[in-house]
């Protein structure tokens, strides 16, 4: 168990909110480019 708390604390929370928001991001864009091509939207 100390090794799974040494490794979260060891991270930084601002590090892993902004690696989460990368992700978001990077996930977002082709599914928003495949919503509107589904619903023939104008690109």
């Amino acid at each position: 168990m100390d090794f799974i708390t040494n490794l979260f604390s060891g991270l930084d929370l601002q590090v892993i909110l902004q690696l989460t928001s990368v992700g978001f991001i990077l996930i977002a864009g082709p599914v928003i480019v495949f919503i509107l091509y589904a619903m023939r939207g104008d690109l």
